[in-house]
């Protein structure tokens, strides 16, 4: 299609670039995930939605301005017709978390929020995959699934992808070894049931357990199951200390986000832990929850039935058991 956009009378006219993405909510989440879009050249097209359009109308100017050192991207503010055939459309709106609460503290709030969202979103693009970021992501995406009507592989949460990246990195840091080169998973509910898959953990096509046997990092010594309990610990808990040092979490989800995005966007036929649709999986049905999935074009293609341990299997029941208690008391 012929790309390209023009001011006349005032009014903003313009083809559908491709791909194209819509943000419904410009807070510090939305507007992270918008940059680096950006400066990735994933997108061609940037919509930003926002309950404050003025707010939305200054991120894009904002934005906008940065095009003569980025990849071509139309970038504006709109409304919900504004969205409209959008390949992607990304919920980041939602009430934030605060010192002190937990995601799930989060639900009937934000659920309501997503109930005014989601309707829209399917009305003027039908054929979207929808990406949920708002937390808790996985009763969110839930919902949004069962309000959007779509298939479930077209309704996906970012899940624990960004839990994983905080895994591999301070594995990384901790081993002195490049993050890029640790396969580490975070999986289950992105909170606090949350577990790490330390079974399956390679370095270098090495497994953890066996780097760990010849390992001479000073100060691990004969200690290391303390330290693995320490790294996770201190995965599951970095948003608590972030949000309680500087009020809120958003470059890491923002880059998260974007490499979702590309998965689905340049059908990579990426493996990712995001949040989907769980089917008698270890007995656990109807659920969102975050394990291994294939992520193109369409969504989730097929998530990937992972080999657990004893201890891994019973922290995924528990888990499951976790957020299929919330989704029933939200009624739905």
């Amino acid at each position: 299609m012929t790309t390209y956009s023009v001011l006349l009378k005032g009014a903003y006219y313009m083809t559908k670039l491709s791909p194209k993405v819509s943000i419904i909510g410009c807070g510090n989440v939305g507007m992270r995930y918008a940059y680096s879009m950006i400066i990735t050249g994933t997108a061609r097209e940037l919509v930003l939605v926002d309950y404050n359009r003025q707010k939305a109308e200054g991120e894009a100017m904002d934005l906008s301005h940065g095009a003569p050192y980025v990849s071509p991207v139309n970038i504006y503010a709109g409304d919900y017709p504004a969205t409209a055939d959008s390949d992607l459309v990304v919920i980041t709106a939602g009430k934030g978390q605060k010192p002190g609460e937990t995601r799930i503290d989060l639900v009937k709030g934000n659920a309501e929020i997503l109930k005014s969202i989601v309707p829209q979103v399917v009305k003027y693009s039908p054929k979207a995959i929808i990406l949920v970021a708002s937390n808790p992501v996985d009763i969110l995406s839930y919902i949004a699934y069962k309000i959007s009507g779509k298939p479930a592989n077209e309704v996906i949460g970012s899940g624990t992808v960004l839990d994983s990246a905080r895994f591999k990195y301070l594995i990384g840091k901790h081993c002195n070894i490049d993050s890029r080169s640790i396969h580490a998973l975070i999986l289950g509910e992105h909170g606090d049931s949350e577990f790490p898959m330390w079974s399956k953990a390679i370095i270098g096509g090495v497994m953890f357990k066996d780097y760990c046997n010849v390992c001479d990092k000073i100060g691990c010594g004969k200690k290391v199951q303390e330290k693995l309990d320490e790294i996770f610990k201190e995965v599951r808990d970095s948003a608590y200390e972030i949000i309680a040092k500087k009020g809120e979490t958003s470059y890491g989800i923002g880059l998260s986000l974007t490499k979702i995005s590309d998965a689905i966007l340049k059908d990579e036929n990426t493996v990712l832990p995001v949040s989907s649709l769980i089917e008698d999986y270890y007995g656990v049905s109807d659920a969102y929850l975050s394990v291994p999935a294939v992520v193109h074009k369409n969504g989730i293609r097929q998530t990937l039935r992972v080999d657990f341990d004893e201890q891994e299997l019973a922290l995924f029941k528990n888990s499951a058991k976790t957020v299929k208690e919330v989704i029933k008391a939200s009624g739905f």
